[in-house]
């Protein structure tokens, strides 16, 4: 009798998971697989950023040195983490919960938030960072 609560509640825990990891799923196709152009208007919405100045911004202050980014020739640098599918990670740095305004935050001060990182204060601006964030959020 005891063997088959047991059992009963392994399923129960199973089938629980199973609806969470289907969400999580469920969420991430949303954002995967939108109109052309809807990721965009996304993007550009919750950060306030202009991805089409993104690229040079990204070269410009040397992130393209130590991170590899898709779509900016020559950003293959092996310093810091691949930058690509940033919009599906739970955290930012390890540290921060994964928003706008945390990516923004960590742009423009990444020792403010974690004092041991490696990564430079870049010297960016409010809007520059904004569209640093749209581009990441795109790719």
């Amino acid at each position: 009798m005891r063997r088959l609560s047991l059992l009963g509640l392994g399923l129960l825990g199973f089938s629980l998971l199973g609806l969470g990891l289907a969400a999580a799923l469920g969420a991430a196709a949303w954002w995967w697989w939108r109109p052309p152009g809807e990721a965009e208007l996304v993007a550009r919405a919750i950060t306030g950023g202009d991805p089409s100045r993104a690229p040079p911004l990204l070269r410009r202050y040397g992130c393209a040195g130590c991170h590899s980014i898709p779509g900016v020739p020559g950003a293959d640098g092996q310093v810091g983490p691949p930058l690509g599918g940033l919009r599906s990670r739970v955290y930012l740095a390890g540290v921060l919960p994964n928003s706008a305004e945390n990516l923004v935050a960590w742009l423009r001060d990444p020792r403010a938030v974690s004092p041991r990182t490696a990564m430079p204060a870049a010297g960016l601006g409010e809007a520059e960072a904004r569209d640093i964030a749209a581009y990441l959020y795109l790719r």
